[in-house]
Order: C-alpha cells, then sequence, then structure tokens
C-alpha cells in the first residue's frame, strides 16, 4: 500500500477497551427503566446507530432526553474504571501523524460519548477527522462515514486503510471500497470477521504496528 495517505480507526474494540464500560452503561439504563438487563450479545445486536437509538427502543421516545443524561453521567464517572486504552496504540496514531499520513476516525458511537473517551484518554490531537454515528444518516455497515472522509481529504479509494474489528467495519469498507485491515485484539465478533473477506488481519497492537510501519520503509 504504497500510496496509503490515510488510515481510518474505529474506536471501540480497535483503539479502546470500552466494551465492558458500554455493556454496564447500557445496563444501567435498562435496570432503572425495565427492571432487567440485557447480555452482551443482545447489547451488541443493537449497535449500529448512536447509543439513543438503542435506548429509545427501551424507554421510548418521550423519555430519551432525560436518559441521555443519566447514561452519558455514568458514562463520564466510571469511563476511567472500566476502560482503557490498547497499550500501543497511541504509538501507532502518533507514528502515522509523523510521516503526514492523515489520521481519522469512523465511529458508530455518538458524539457525546465519542468526546468523552477521546478526551479522557488524550487522543484528540492525534486525529485529524473525526465521523461519529451523529454525523451520517446511514450508520454502519453502511461506508458513507468512509465516503464522508474521503471526500474531506479529497482522496481515492486506493490510498485509504480502514482499521476495525466487527463485521459492520468490514461491510462499511466493502460498501466505500477500501481495504480493510481486520484488528481481532479484542473483537466480540472475532469468529465472524474471520469468515469474512478481509484485506488484512492482525491478533495483535505490536503486530499491526510493525506491518504499518513496514508500508513506508
Amino acid at each position: 500500500m504504497s500510496l496509503l495517505k490515510c488510515v481510518i480507526f474505529d474506536m471501540d474494540g480497535t483503539l479502546t477497551q470500552t466494551n465492558r464500560l458500554i455493556f454496564d452503561a447500557f445496563n444501567y439504563i435498562a435496570l432503572r427503566y425495565e427492571g432487567k438487563k440485557y447480555t452482551e450479545a443482545e447489547i451488541t445486536a443493537m449497535f449500529g446507530p448512536p447509543e439513543e437509538g438503542a435506548l429509545v427502543a427501551i424507554v421510548g421516545r418521550e423519555r430519551i432526553e432525560q436518559v441521555m443524561k443519566e447514561y452519558l453521567e455514568f458514562y463520564r464517572t466510571k469511563h476511567n474504571d472500566l476502560a482503557q486504552l490498547y497499550p500501543g496504540i497511541k504509538d501507532v496514531v502518533s507514528d502515522l501523524k509523523t510521516r503526514g499520513v492523515h489520521v481519522a476516525l469512523f465511529t458508530g458511537k455518538g458524539i457525546d460519548t465519542t468526546t468523552i473517551t477521546m478526551e479522557e484518554f488524550g487522543l484528540t490531537p492525534y486525529f485529524d477527522y473525526v465521523v461519529t454515528g451523529s454525523d451520517v444518516v446511514n450508520h454502519k455497515p453502511s461506508g458513507d462515514g468512509i465516503q464522508k472522509i474521503m471526500k474531506h481529504f479529497g482522496l481515492q479509494a486506493d490510498e485509504v486503510l480502514m482499521v476495525g474489528d466487527s463485521v459492520a467495519d468490514v461491510k462499511a469498507s466493502h460498501g466505500a471500497g477500501v481495504k480493510i485491515a481486520a484488528v481481532l485484539w479484542d473483537s466480540y465478533s472475532k469468529e465472524k470477521v474471520l469468515q469474512m473477506r478481509t484485506d488484512y488481519v492482525f491478533h495483535d497492537v505490536r503486530e499491526f504496528s510493525e506491518w504499518l510501519r513496514g508500508q513506508f520503509d
């Protein structure tokens, strides 16, 4: 990939180990408003639209404003107890920035939770452009977010690499016509991703980092 000019990262499960935080925040609301907890599989099945989309199905649209305030308060308060940045990831994005490669984020998360995580982990300075689930009409697995990033930088598909851990990331890459690096160091859908057509597969951050540096050396 000698033409690589932009690397687009997913967030949850790719840059950040945030699944526990997401599951606990979701069930915090479910217990308060429904008196029940959802399994991890049930929660991940609701992924795609931002958090509001999943929570509306539980609490109803008339209560969603108040519920989102409570969700975000839990998310912010518990963030650093339940989430972490994958070791070595900040070095990866920093190295790309040093090389003059555009670093972008395309996540299905809403703008508020995305901002909390980026600020808490000090990621904001490393990203040139961010597209969240709040910024697109068609959410993952649509490739619209990737195309939005390509348009922003004036890039062609063969100049871009998407890095993600989910089935939706792979489908979004296919839809946008860009190559996909499936990173499976914490993927909740690892087995499904392995059955899909991917361009590259990596099982730990070091392996991915070494390969990425090799694209420029």
